[in-house]
């Protein structure tokens, strides 16, 4: 899996799926100038599903988000929906939209697109060892989700030296405390399960470890 690794002081934020939704991305930006957070992280699935793909690149670019690439990034730098049948007409409904998305993009996009790297690793001043990614460290395409085991989370980390897992893929925020690592997942930005609501996490280094702080703000 291809990682990068970076040295940073925080608050650190983090986002995930933003799914395209510009709008539910510009009310949590506000919240992050509002917490000084210029560091900002974004675990996957960046542009697809939402009414504004190209506004949503951008802003992340203005703001300098440090992006992992997520299934439906892949999906959308090499897929071409020509070539795939559509059984009914709402597969035909989703293949035009996926066409749309990426013809809104353009080829230059795409292709930093399927240059995201899949994972990023963060060492905060205190040495503690922080992964972004969409999914898991041993697959980023699967998810955790919070009715698995703790046994079925620490396989799912594949003996990863993390000592914070920050991910997306489920929607749902949640943590779990391990015993290799800590799971934190950060929720959606532009697909929460309350679609009023656009959550992330903010993390701030303290004397006695990282503080995680699940947040949500409300955008419509």
């Amino acid at each position: 899996m291809s990682t990068r690794t970076e040295t940073v002081t925080g608050p650190l934020a983090f986002l995930a799926d933003i799914h395209g939704n510009l709008a539910a991305l510009d009310a949590v930006l506000q919240e992050l100038r509002d917490a000084r957070a210029v560091n900002i992280y974004v675990a996957g699935d960046l542009l697809l599903g939402g009414d504004d793909p190209l506004g949503v690149w951008k802003r992340l670019q203005e703001v300098n988000a440090r992006c992992v690439r997520g299934p439906s990034d892949l999906a959308l730098a090499v897929l071409d929906p020509a070539r795939v049948p559509a059984r009914d007409d709402a597969q035909r409904a989703a293949l035009a939209r996926f066409q749309e998305t990426r013809d809104a993009l353009g080829e230059v996009i795409l292709a930093r697109l399927r240059r995201l790297p899949l994972a990023l690793r963060i060492e905060l001043p205190d040495k503690t060892d922080v992964l972004v990614v969409h999914g898991t460290p041993r697959d980023p395409d699967e998810c955790f989700t919070a009715d698995l085991s703790d046994d079925e989370m620490e396989s799912l980390l594949a003996d990863d030296p993390a000592d914070f897992v920050l991910c997306g893929g489920s929607h749902v925020p949640f943590a779990r405390e391990l015993d290799a690592a800590r799971i934190i997942s950060v929720g959606s930005v532009g697909e929460c399960t309350d679609p009023t609501l656009a959550c992330f996490a903010l993390l701030r280094p303290t004397a006695s470890g990282p503080l995680v702080e699940p947040r949500h703000v409300r955008y419509r």
